[in-house]
């Protein structure tokens, strides 16, 4: 049965998401859209996380008007391209080498709704990672230890990141999915959070 004091929703299967959100205390539940998210590697990436995340809250506030919903999505853009999650570990693989050796960012998008006030936010956050120059052997063994095929860029920074990221600059928990220090903000100016 769903705790009736839940106000917070999140629109997202994502595991990684649950755990971030789960981090800053505050009750909530899970709530996936069922929806067809935007796609395409030639995408603006800001406009595309933010019509996403958009897409996902506002799905889930449709159908829960009193409760708060929070929507994210994420995505890695190099060269003028999104790279979103890839469909094979040969896919995966491209991707690992198309980032090897070079900078890229990471882009999340936040969207919170509250349909009963009438509450519309978004918000974009962008972190910049750095990867090391990646051989064949160092790709396979990172492929063989973490499973790619559900995240953006076919990489998690959080597992055996170390084999592949030189660095970063910005959010960690953006690279991750979603972006703590502004989610808290957020949910602390509409007062879910003290």
């Amino acid at each position: 049965m769903v705790d009736p004091l839940v106000s917070l929703i999140l629109a997202s299967a994502s595991p990684r998401r649950h755990e971030l959100l789960g981090r800053l205390k505050i009750p909530f539940r899970v709530h996936v859209a069922e929806v067809v998210e935007q796609d395409g590697r030639d995408r603006n990436p800001r406009e595309l996380v933010a019509h996403n995340a958009a897409l996902k809250a506002d799905w889930v506030a449709e159908r829960n008007p009193h409760a708060w919903v929070l929507g994210a999505d994420t995505t890695v853009f190099v060269d003028d391209q999104v790279l979103n999650k890839p469909t094979d570990l040969a896919e995966a693989r491209a991707m690992l080498k198309e980032l090897s050796g070079r900078p890229h960012s990471v882009f999340t998008g936040l969207a919170l709704r509250n349909r009963d006030q009438a509450f519309r936010l978004d918000q974009g956050v962008e972190s910049r990672v750095f990867f090391r120059e990646l051989t064949d052997a160092v790709i396979s063994q990172y492929l063989a230890q973490v499973h790619t095929l559900d995240k953006a860029g076919g990489y998690a920074i959080q597992e055996h990141g170390e084999l592949i990221v030189d660095h970063y600059e910005g959010s960690l928990s953006n690279i991750i999915g979603l972006p703590a220090d502004e989610t808290k903000q957020i949910l602390t100016e509409v007062g879910l959070l003290t």
